[in-house]
Parts: C-alpha cells; sequence; structure tokens
C-alpha cells in the first residue's frame, strides 16, 4: 500500500514581543485565518492524517490546533524544531500511518521538500515553500524506512494565499 506524506510548514508567526525566544512566538492573525484555511482545504481534499509528528514550537503547536483535524496519533518532537532535512527523513522514516502529517519549519523543510520529490509541482513557491505552505506527496513504499532521496511523487500543492483571496 502506498504511503503519503502531508508536509507542511507552520503559519506565520508574530513578532510583536520581541523578549520571546523563537520557539516560544505564537501565530498572528494572518497565520491563524492561514492554519485554519489549510485545515478546511485539507479536508476538502480528503488529505487527512493518520499520524501527526510536529515540532513542539508554540507556532507549529497553533498551526496544528487551527487546522481543526481529527487524528488520534500526534507526537510534539523537539527533533523537528529546525530540523535538516536528513533528520526530518531519519523522523519520517519511524512513521507507522499510512497517511503522515510532518508540521516544522523552514529553511529545513524547503530544503527537504525539494529533495524528497522525483520532480517539484509547477508552482512559484515550491523551492522556498512559505509558511503554511503544504505539500502532498506520494510514496510507492510499504514502510516509511524505505523512503529515499527522490523517490516522492508530488500529488498536491497549495499556499494560504491562494485560498483566501
Amino acid at each position: 500500500m502506498p504511503r503519503t506524506l502531508i508536509l507542511i510548514r507552520h503559519a506565520k508567526s508574530s513578532w510583536d514581543d520581541l523578549t520571546l525566544d523563537d520557539h516560544d512566538r505564537p501565530l498572528n492573525k494572518r497565520g491563524r485565518r492561514s492554519a485554519e484555511a489549510i485545515g478546511a482545504w485539507l479536508k476538502r481534499k480528503g488529505w487527512l492524517p493518520d499520524e501527526v509528528l510536529s515540532s513542539t514550537s508554540v507556532r507549529t503547536r497553533e498551526t496544528w490546533a487551527r487546522m481543526a483535524l481529527d487524528v488520534d496519533k500526534v507526537t510534539f518532537t523537539g527533533d523537528l524544531y529546525h530540523a535538516s532535512p536528513e533528520e526530518t527523513l531519519s523522523l519520517l522514516s519511524e512513521a507507522k500511518g499510512d497517511t503522515v502529517l510532518l508540521l516544522g519549519h523552514n529553511p529545513g523543510f524547503a530544503e527537504f521538500a525539494g529533495e524528497i520529490v522525483d520532480e517539484a509541482p509547477m508552482h512559484a513557491r515550491f523551492f522556498d515553500f512559505p509558511t503554511c505552505a503544504t505539500a502532498v506527496i506520494r510514496f510507492d513504499i510499504d514502510d516509511w524506512r524505505d523512503v529515499k532521496w527522490h523517490s516522492g511523487e508530488a500529488v498536491d500543492f497549495v499556499i494560504p494565499r491562494e485560498l483566501l483571496k
């Protein structure tokens, strides 16, 4: 059975309080709207994860909460906080779900997205992976331990601006 990855960068965060540690920055108003729009888009498209692996940062936790998806297995891990592409691949290889949602940060997620697909989607923003960008990538594997670089098929990609017109 093929596996599906939903790769999401956290929504737009607030810089209002410069005393906050980077890890502790919440979403701003636009980010909250974007996360809700991405959650609705995933539901509408039927891209529903059965496992979520997310960074522990406040902005990724809030992005996840505002997407309002019903998933039993959600893991928040510090290993995804500013993870490199190699660290992200290693974490993904330990996943058990058929459809796994990874929620994290740039620059690692933009690099990961570019390296994990066999061919990038025809979208001007794919390689910079702006806030709340969402890629849906399919793999012809039975176990996440078998995932390799340049092996995924990009089947969908969206940025919130396209949904909030």
